[in-house]
């Protein structure tokens, strides 16, 4: 009940100490063992990719998130600006990338990156790169895998089991076919941001985290592993007509 008040109601250190008669730093021990402890249980990529094929899913999304925090001062490459601000959605945070089934229900998330990373940059950071590079390498047919993103992962348009929507040429438009083709691929992906949703709406810890931010890695892990008990994936199986 300790770690979940924290997980799920975004309770302060401060008052689960009070609430347990606990001093300061006992409670964040607890805390992090706790979390520890939950977040072990989280499918690492590999047992996600497995899981995706096993429920016969033909594709999966990938889409990256930013957990604010409060301000972390730390140095970055470029001066004057923090290491974890993050310019795109000027706050401070952690992205976080996060793999998701065609239906929206988040099958992995990685480890905390600076907010300052785009996308494609965390992904290679954490393994995702490397891993959807062979996604399908040596595989049957029937068991290959599409990966869904949008244009912030346009750097992996190369590899074959990525699919990404068209972009605009400098100057020019797209054609109405590339704009189809853009809306087709736009609507399946939108369940990947869903994913994002889920976790950072069901787990009120992750509205802002005033902890060390290189270890929020393991504070979504252990929100994905109690999102994976409450409520697991559950596969409707429909016969064609």
């Amino acid at each position: 009940m300790f770690v979940l008040r924290f997980l799920i109601d975004g309770t302060r250190v401060s008052q689960l100490a009070t609430d347990n008669a606990l001093g300061t730093t006992t409670a964040y021990d607890n805390l992090w063992e706790g979390l520890t402890v939950l977040a072990h249980h989280a499918p690492n990529l590999h047992e996600a990719i497995d899981a995706a094929r096993a429920a016969g899913d033909g594709h999966i999304g990938l889409d990256g998130t930013l957990i604010p925090t409060t301000r972390a001062r730390v140095g970055g490459p470029t001066e004057d600006v923090d290491l974890f601000w993050s310019g795109k959605h000027h706050k401070h945070g952690v992205n976080i990338q996060v793999i998701s089934a065609p239906d929206g229900y988040p099958l992995w998330v990685s480890e905390a990156r600076p907010g300052r990373e785009h996308d494609a940059n965390a992904a290679g950071q954490t393994g995702v790169e490397a891993e959807i590079a062979l996604l399908n390498i040596g595989l049957d047919e029937e068991a290959h895998l599409l990966l869904l993103v949008d244009l912030g992962y346009e750097k992996f348009r190369a590899f074959q089991a990525v699919v990404v929507g068209h972009k605009a040429p400098k100057g020019g438009k797209l054609t109405e076919a590339q704009r189809e083709w853009n809306r087709l691929i736009g609507g399946k992906r939108a369940l990947a941001e869903k994913a994002n949703a889920d976790l950072k709406v069901r787990f009120k810890c992750l509205d802002k985290v005033s902890l060390d931010p290189w270890r929020i890695g393991t504070i979504i892990r252990a929100c994905l592993a109690f999102h994976r008990i409450e409520r697991p994936r559950r596969l409707i199986l429909t016969q064609s007509t």
